[in-house]
């Protein structure tokens, strides 16, 4: 089912993430990843929004127009959260693909943001 809208979710590397993020502070970095791996260790400024309730995050970030980036720990969750939002209408949705590939700092916390 998901496989239909593989053509609608842009990919790009982490470090060109990074320069975008850097560029664009209204992107949205969310992280599909469970809420343990998430207090692990997390890109700072990231939403924890677990691929399986991924669409919850219409209540935080209504705005379909959002710019969303989209990560997890090797990039297969993140591929999934991408086909996830595009069905639901979001309509600007990248994946960067996994932290795991991420060389910038990481933030830890005691719960997830979101």
């Amino acid at each position: 089912m998901f496989g239909l809208f593989r053509h609608k979710c842009k990919s790009i590397t982490m470090d060109e993430a990074k320069e975008h993020l850097a560029a664009d502070p209204t992107i949205k970095l969310i992280d599909v990843r469970n809420p343990p791996e998430y207090r692990e260790g997390h890109i700072p400024g990231s939403l924890n929004f677990p691929v399986d309730r991924v669409s919850h995050i219409q209540k935080v970030i209504p705005d379909k127009d959002t710019k969303l980036f989209v990560y997890c720990f090797s990039g297969s969750r993140s591929r999934n959260a991408c086909e996830i939002l595009h069905q639901i209408g979001y309509h600007h949705i990248t994946n960067i693909g996994g932290i795991a590939f991420w060389n910038g700092e990481l933030e830890l916390s005691e719960d997830p943001a979101v």
